[in-house]
This record gives C-alpha cells, structure tokens and sequence, in this order.
C-alpha cells in the first residue's frame, strides 16, 4: 500500500530545494491568504527535515533556506514601497526583499542548528525546536534594532471577530504562541507517520490515532471564539482619508489633502465632543513655533504655526481633542538637525497638550543605516528628503484627562511584543497610527493581525487609523469592532471598548515567553536524558 506512505518521508530525496519550497508555503499562513493549515504542513515537514539532516551544517542550512522563502514571500510588500521614490530603480526592491529574507533567515537557521543536536529522541527534537524558535523570534525582535514583523504565532489568529489560538497570547506572549505552532505542527508530523503505518497497525488503534490527532487540531484552531466585550466611556471618530502615497509627498495637493481629511472631521451634531483620530501623515503643516521662517512657508496655510492649529480647532469643534501623525524637526541653530515622526494633541483652543516621538524607525525608510557608506553608492531612504528621523525614547503614556490615558504607537511600532505599553503608567488604550500607503495588498492586513495581538496580549483596546486603510477598532480581546476597508475614505465613530485587568503578559512582559522557552528545553533535555538511558 505504497500510497499511504507519509509525503514527509518523501521530501528526503531533495532537501535543500524541499526546504526553499516549504518555507515559501509556511508564509501563506499569514494575511491576507491566511492558508493557517498549509503552515502547520510547512513547519511538520521543516521537522521532518532537521530529524533526517545528516549533520548539524546540513540542519543550519535547512533551516536558513526554510526562512529565505518563509521571510521573501511574506516581507513581498516591501518592494511596493521602492515604487513610490524616484531616487532608486523599482527593481531593487525585490533586491531588498531578498537580502532581508537572507539575513533574517539566520534566525530559523540557529533553531534547526540547536534542534539537530536533540534528533535521536523525536519528543525531544520537537520540544527543542519549540523552545528554540521562542528564543530566536525574541532575538529577532531587538537584535541591530530588530525586525519583528510577521511572527509565526500571528497565522492562529481568527477572523476579525474571533481570536481562534492567539487567545493562549495573554498567558504566554506572542513569541510563545509561536512555539505552539511548532507543537501543533508535529502533532500533524505525527499524524502523518501513523498514515504510513496503517497497512501494519491494527485498524482500530490506527483509526482512533489518527481521528483523535486530527480532530484535537481541528478544535483548537477553532476555539474558543471571542465575544463581543462591553462599551466604554469615551467617545471618539477615527478618520480614513484615503489619501494615496502617490499624491501624499505632492504640495500641490496639500490644501486638498487637509480639506478631505476635515470633511470627514467635522461634528454631525452641535455640542459633540469626541477624541478625533487622524492617521500618520496626518497633516502636512509644522504645528510647532519656533522654526525659521521659510519653513513655514512651504506648508499649507501660512508662516504662522499657530493658525495652523486654529483652523484644526475649529475643525474637531468645541470640547474635543485631537490626536494626529505629524513631524517635529530637531533644530541646531538655523538648521535642520533631524526631524521626530510624532503624534501631537491638540486641544479645542488649537494648543498642543502633549506629544510622543516615534521610538523604533524603520530601517532604510526613516533613516538610512550606515550612510556614509550606503549613500555614496546611490541608497536613500524611501521617506522624502534627506534628513534622518531621530527616535524618541519609547513607550509612554498620554493623561489626556477626560479623554483617558493614550498609549501611542506609530506605525511599525505596534509589532513590536512587549515593547508597546508604558507598564509603570498602565494606558487605557493603544492609538496606533499608520500610513500603510506604501505596502500594497499584502503589507496592511497583516499590520493589522499584529496589532490584534497586542490588544490580547495587553488587555487593551487598539485604535488604528491610517491613511488609505486598514482602519479598524480592536477590542482588548483582539476582536475587530468596526473598520474601513483599504482604499476607501471614511470615518468611524463610536465609543472606545473597554480595557481589561493587566494579563500575565502585560505584568511579566517578554520573561513570560522566554520563562515558556526554557520550560521546553528543560523538558527536551529531560525527554533526551531517558532516551540515552
């Protein structure tokens, strides 16, 4: 019965090419295709590989090539953004996301390499491997200032309303989470060496295997589903303008620009009061004093900043409070230093209130890594201009008074695990402003997936709006309120949900997760000293 042979045992023959492929099929488990069993596949066979590696070298390598594909498909939107610049071809783009996927691929790679050394006692290869991929996302995340997007435990996420899996992150923290799917994917790995045994085991026990398996997969990936929490006390309208990255950056279309993004602002009743929410890129005027002249002369509406802030004032209308992407420039005598991707909160008398710089910068968008040698060879940043962004000092809190305490994070910020929340002034809620313009189909709703899971991990809320969409309201439990689709202009209104206590995760942090990965090394060594016995 050659046909129930497993089909891991078949990719033996071509490991290298098995393992490039695998790694491709593991990203389509992310958004948008959330193919969630094709990862599960892909991870059992990069298993089934590390077992059947004949060295630690040959187990390195199937791991690197396994996160070149798994890094170049999923990271694919990166080189949408090389289409909105003209310093650069379009072309390198694709260069970009290769050489990523190269670097980043390392990570995997360091997991088959340590995994390997476990391969005699299958138990323990699988709860190494777990604990060992936690380990490495976690280094992934802050290592040459980290690059955390698209974490393996994010394709346990349900749809919008429901959190599938990704419930389990509140105790165990995003990076332990993907550990879990290493688990789950030996479980099918397991699954599939009992098809191949079929025609030599006794039906029933092999039939009750394989259901039980399978089944027990199936309604964990299924369950439980979120529910919809209660309703806060605060009021607030989100705006989407949908202003598209080509037109952004134009100044010609910047008074156009802020009149959109005002006519969807305006109150619909007299007397509202409201937190308003505009994207990143919110508007295009300095609304601090203090700068030279001629900088306020090319922005939309006059040399005088506070004008800018009057005319905004009245737009939110009496009462409210606006929280809105902007940029702060870093002045060294009458030039320009450096500048702050910022939010600023302004007021109903048009004076700003508070403000929050923007902590980690997206390499070779906001600022260019090794300039003195890169930009003599033709690099630039994708942003305009050719001033870097400085970052700010991380996490903080927001007392804005009847308006409750905003945590902020711009954009990128938000996929960041256990580095999102001030956790000395705990907030009441995540705004989380973006301008996802830039990262075609597939970069905006995984942004989006990602900050879901901060919400579960936190136990807050999450408020994102962005440019040209996804907008969306997160609940504390991860599930999708309301939102606006991408490329469409709209507002939302409502009231902001509710927080939840502090979770384990939003006590302990990313210890949580590393506390998880040392359980599961301690648990292989265990599994592999009975072995040897």
């Amino acid at each position: 019965m050659t046909w129930l042979r497993s089909p891991l045992a078949q990719i033996a023959a071509h490991p290298r090419w098995c393992a490039l492929v695998l790694g491709i099929i593991s990203a389509t488990g992310f958004e948008p295709l959330h193919l969630w069993p094709l990862t599960l596949l892909a991870v059992a066979g990069l298993i089934e590989l590390i077992a059947r590696a004949p060295g630690w070298k040959q187990a390195a390598l199937t791991g690197w090539l396994f996160g070149v594909g798994h890094f170049a498909l999923g990271n694919n939107w990166i080189a949408t953004a090389f289409t909105y610049q003209a310093e650069m071809p379009a072309w390198l783009g694709w260069v970009a996301v290769v050489g990523l996927a190269m670097f980043l691929a390392i990570y995997p790679a360091l997991a088959a390499f340590g995994a390997w050394f476990f391969r005699v006692r299958p138990p323990a290869l699988v709860l190494s491997f777990a604990g060992l991929w936690i380990v490495t996302e976690w280094l992934r995340s802050w290592v040459f200032t980290g690059f955390a997007w698209n974490p393996l435990g994010v394709t346990l996420l349900g749809d919008f309303d429901a959190r599938g899996l990704a419930f389990l992150a509140q105790w165990s923290g995003t990076y332990a989470l993907s550990g879990v799917v290493v688990l789950l994917a030996a479980a099918l790995r397991k699954v599939s060496q009992i098809l191949a045994q079929l025609a030599g085991w006794p039906r029933r026990t092999a039939a009750s295997g394989l259901i039980g398996a399978a089944g027990a997969v199936a309604l964990l990936m299924l369950v439980p589903f979120g529910m919809q929490g209660g309703v806060g006390a605060i009021p607030f309208t989100l705006v989407q303008p949908d202003i598209r990255q080509s037109e952004l950056t134009n100044p010609a279309g910047f008074e156009k620009q802020f009149s959109k993004t005002a006519s969807l602002t305006l109150p619909r009743h007299p007397g509202e009061r409201r937190l308003v929410l505009w994207p990143e890129s919110g508007i295009p005027d300095y609304l601090r004093s203090g700068y030279p002249l001629y900088f306020y002369q090319d922005t939309t509406y006059a040399a005088d900043p506070g004008l800018a802030r009057a005319r905004i004032a009245r737009v939110i209308g009496p009462g409210s409070v606006l929280l809105t992407g902007a940029v702060d420039l870093e002045m060294r005598r009458d030039s320009i230093a450096g500048a702050r991707n910022a939010v600023t909160v302004l007021d109903d008398k048009g004076q700003i209130r508070a403000s929050y710089a923007k902590a980690h910068l997206v390499p070779g968008g906001e600022y260019l890594p090794l300039r003195p040698l890169l930009e003599p060879l033709g690099a630039t940043r994708l942003v305009a201009g050719s001033i870097d962004f400085w970052p700010g000092p991380g996490p903080r809190t927001l007392n804005l008074g009847p308006w409750g305490k905003a945590g902020v994070q711009i954009c990128y910020e938000i996929v960041f695990s256990g580095q999102v929340v001030d956790r000395a002034h705990r907030p009441d809620y995540i705004f989380n402003p973006s301008n996802d313009g830039w990262f075609g189909s597939w970069g905006p709703p995984q942004h989006l997936a990602q900050a879901r899971l901060r919400a579960i991990e936190e136990g807050l809320p999450v408020l994102r709006a962005t440019t040209t969409g996804i907008s969306a309201v997160i609940d504390a439990d991860g599930i999708v309120r309301q939102h606006l689709a991408r490329l469409t202009a709209g507002r939302l209104d409502g009231m902001v949900p509710p927080a939840h206590a502090p979770t384990l995760f939003a006590r302990l942090g990313n210890v949580l997760p590393l506390g998880w990965a040392l359980v599961l090394l301690a648990l292989s060594l265990v599994a592999s000293r009975r072995r040897r016995s």
